[in-house]
């Protein structure tokens, strides 16, 4: 496992995060309930993703 794949998973988890919400909140004010659930699946996806490369950092200090 490469040293910084648990830094690219937080990045990259934090990026479908704001673009989740992004798309949340454009879905929000447009009233288009397909793009709010579009961005709901982005957040949760960015969540898991973080969560993983969280796991991973911790995982190599052991």
């Amino acid at each position: 496992m490469s040293k910084d794949q648990g830094l690219s998973d937080k990045v990259k988890g934090k990026v479908n995060q704001a673009k989740g919400e992004v798309k949340d909140q454009v879905g929000n004010a447009t009233d288009n309930p397909n793009m709010q659930r579009e961005g709901k699946k982005d957040k949760v996806k960015g969540n898991i993703q973080e969560g993983a490369g969280k796991a991973k950092d911790d995982s190599r200090r052991y």
